[in-house]
């Protein structure tokens, strides 16, 4: 029988690396075949392709590193301050930091007592560890469904 960590460290995968369940797609999925130039392309006022995977990858770095025994260093104002994507090279490197992260991420939930799951994180204001990470599992799925809807248009305008 898996341990509650074990069974959200799954649906951090789901939607992160390999599901297909509830969006039937995940992040991998959807910026995998995303070139540079589609992932900073504009469509109206949305943010773009790159930007939330910056944004998505901003919070699971700083929760994670948080998991490893460091401080909370992020903060909400600077989530989509994302370093110019100026060629194929940096949108990679964002795409492989992004899923390094999220594995890493999952495989931190995974290993973690479920015990821990009830404790405050970081501080009371926060609530706790599950609250913090069935926060990233909601918000994951919220920015994939933007990029979804994005790489759609993007797709449809270059026809």
């Amino acid at each position: 029988m898996m341990t509650k960590s074990e069974l959200i460290a799954n649906r951090l995968r789901e939607v992160l690396l390999n599901g297909t369940w509830i969006a039937n797609t995940n992040y991998k999925q959807q910026i995998e075949s995303v070139t540079w130039q589609q992932a900073n392309q504009k469509i109206e006022t949305l943010n773009t392709i790159a930007i939330l995977t910056y944004h998505i990858n901003y919070y699971l770095a700083g929760i994670l590193n948080v998991f490893l025994g460091g401080n909370l260093e992020i903060r909400d104002t600077f989530s989509f301050d994302i370093p110019p994507i100026t060629s194929e090279t940096d949108w990679k490197n964002l795409k492989n930091e992004f899923l390094t992260n999220a594995e890493k991420f999952a495989l931190q939930v995974e290993k973690m007592e479920d015990q821990k799951l009830d404790q405050i994180f970081v501080d009371q204001k926060y609530g706790t560890y599950l609250r913090n990470i069935e926060g990233v599992i909601e918000h994951s799925y919220y920015h994939l469904g933007q990029i979804s809807l994005i790489k759609k248009l993007i797709t449809k305008n270059s026809k």
